[in-house]
């Protein structure tokens, strides 16, 4: 066992939201995401509970990046005030030694919205006039933000059950971006002739809340909302219509969140539709894409996007002069 006199940095949200940027973790997640890695570098999500109590850890090793981790959250729902509390550990390949502790509430909404975004800037046509939002919360806030960053957008429609909730998103996006953001009634009104439909909100009683006659030919589908088989979002005649689907970790997409489980259910091959984000920006699908009527995008989160916007807000707001110096060194065992 031995010590060195390394200390790794402490990033706070607040820090993190000082120096992140939309289209750096973009471009950071596709340069990634281009190089094929093995499953082994970024493995699934897993879940330990007992009780009332759980955590969850997602863990990866990005193919020829600087630093690796893992993003643990966690939560105690036998307290009186229970919340998840998130952090992404960053190791650095030079040193062999923990760097950092990220924050990660922040850092969750950034690389979710920013993997989408790096997903439809090769998914979508380049010039788009309509975004569809489904939902008005933090996820469909960020997405927004990041599919702004990458088009340009002539007009915004967000529906949201709650029409307080939808017509604040409205008047807050559409301030932010000024871009006109307009609350609709519906989501059948919404999505009406939008080039790209964003579904990120769950529906009460699981139920789904985007169907397939209600896209345009060519619009690009987002969906983000279903990550867990109880979890539903988008009926299963959108899965069916899509001829491609692009997903951030397919194995999960597919046998783990509830609207993919629904069309398997039904006699879908889903799978026989689906793939890698390596296959789409590496050109594997190239040919598909060119031909897609339908495609789709189905994120459920996973380690390789944490540590990489986590990465790249590293060394950000070491620039910055943001990052906060623990005083602690950790002991190493030499091997």
């Amino acid at each position: 066992m031995g010590s060195d006199n390394v200390s790794p940095v402490f990033i706070s949200s607040e820090s993190a939201a000082k120096v992140f940027d939309w289209k750096s973790a973009i471009s950071a997640l596709q340069d990634v995401y281009a190089n094929p890695h093995e499953e082994a570098a970024t493995p699934a999500r897993s879940i330990a509970a007992s009780g009332k109590s759980w955590l969850r850890t997602l863990p990866a090793v990005p193919p020829g990046g600087r630093y690796f981790g893992a993003k643990l959250m966690g939560m105690a729902s036998e307290v009186e005030k229970p919340g998840v509390q998130y952090v992404i550990v960053l190791y650095d390949r030079t040193t062999s030694k923990i760097a950092a502790f990220v924050d990660a509430e922040k850092v969750t909404g950034y690389r979710t919205a920013a993997t989408s975004a790096a997903a439809l800037d090769k998914m979508a046509p380049a010039k788009v006039s309509k975004l569809a939002v489904l939902g008005s919360g933090l996820e469909a806030q960020m997405h927004t933000r990041a599919f702004a960053s990458i088009r340009d957008f002539d007009e915004i429609m967000v529906f949201s059950p709650t029409p307080a909730s939808r017509e604040r998103f409205a008047a807050t996006i559409g301030g932010e971006l000024g871009v006109k953001t307009t609350p609709a009634e519906t989501p059948e009104e919404a999505v009406a002739d939008a080039d790209v439909v964003l579904s990120a909100a769950r529906s009460y009683g699981e139920q789904p809340i985007l169907f397939a006659d209600w896209i345009k030919q060519g619009a690009v589908t987002v969906s983000i909302g279903s990550t867990v088989p109880n979890q539903r979002e988008i009926d299963i005649s959108v899965v069916e219509q899509s001829d491609v689907i692009v997903c951030d970790m397919v194995h999960e997409v597919v046998k783990e969140t509830g609207d993919m489980i629904a069309a398997a259910e039904a006699g879908m091959d889903v799978e026989g539709k689906c793939f890698s984000m390596n296959d789409l920006l590496s050109g594997a699908i190239a040919d598909k894409m060119a031909a897609a009527k339908y495609p789709m995008f189905k994120s459920v989160g996973g380690g390789l996007q944490d540590v990489v916007v986590a990465g790249m807000i590293l060394d950000r707001a070491r620039e910055a002069g943001c990052a906060t110096e623990l005083p602690i060194v950790f002991d190493t065992k030499y091997v």
